[in-house]
């Protein structure tokens, strides 16, 4: 009888590992759900209000503090949109904040490609541009989020790329004070991340992506997104469409657009007043 080759085995185990992790990730199709929330900041306004008018707000304002979001996500490609809901007090949906709120998303992480719709007074984007590449940092720190084991990741993420769809007031005060200076230095934004390797996929919810799992929470300021519920399926590979509809324009070219529209009707309501 001829000596066992352990050398030999070991070799084809990891082979057969190998072989069986990388059909597993390409079969890989699911769902998550995630929970964002965010904590109210009212500046020195807040500070003149009473608790209960405090409350009052903060119910007024649920729907941006509070919300729900579905990824849904193959290999390559992830959709993420935006469970939108109804006001309990007003029974309307918050359709000035959507002007500002991250618009139906899609990922395509090969090719490292967003596509992305926004409306902003009653007109259509089609929003194309190269996914921001993050240069995460690994930690060794992990936790449990639900079924899954996670580890820590941190970056440094350019503010512009993270809010290019918002809009504020003191960002455009700033913006017309860094044009006339001619001068501007790049706004850094920490963001932390737990990501589970059991999922061996590089997605995650809205802008943030690339690490060696999927990203079951994020926060960035003071929000944080968490995710809720999985559901993977290894199965065929479920096909997810992009938003088509629209006047194509680049992340860039998009928040220049809102900032001149936020600007002249703040002029136009200035000269009014005049």
């Amino acid at each position: 009888m001829k000596p066992i080759n352990y050398k030999f085995l070991t070799l084809l185990l990891f082979l057969f590992l190998i072989t069986n992790v990388s059909v597993i990730a390409q079969d890989f199709n699911g769902k998550a759900i995630y929970v964002s929330k965010s904590k109210m900041e009212l500046g020195n306004w807040g500070a003149r209000l009473s608790e209960a008018q405090k409350k009052q707000v903060a119910q007024r304002l649920k729907n941006r503090l509070e919300k729900k979001y579905i990824l849904v996500f193959n290999k390559q490609e992830a959709t993420f949109k935006e469970d939108q809901k109804i006001d309990a007090i007003s029974g309307a949906t918050d359709s000035w904040g959507a002007y500002f709120s991250r618009g139906d998303q899609y990922k395509n992480i090969k090719e490292t490609q967003l596509i992305q719709s926004q409306e902003f007074y009653g007109k259509r984007f089609l929003v194309k541009d190269n996914l921001y590449k993050i240069d995460w940092t690994l930690g060794t720190a992990t936790k449990q989020i639900g079924d899954y084991t996670c580890y820590k990741a941190k970056a440094f993420v350019p503010y512009k790329e993270l809010n290019w769809y918002n809009f504020s007031w003191a960002d455009l005060r700033n913006q017309e004070n860094k044009d006339s200076e001619k001068k501007e230095e790049e706004n850094m934004i920490v963001v932390e991340a737990w990501y589970t390797p059991q999922i061996p996929l590089a997605h995650g919810p809205g802008e943030f992506w690339g690490l060696p799992g999927l990203i079951l929470e994020v926060g960035v300021n003071n929000t944080t997104l968490l995710c809720t519920e999985v559901t993977i399926n290894k199965g065929d590979k479920v096909q997810l469409e992009a938003p088509d509809r629209g006047t194509e324009i680049t992340k860039e070219e998009y928040s220049k657009t809102i900032r001149k529209k936020m600007a002249e009707m703040r002029n136009n309501r200035m000269g009014r007043r005049g």
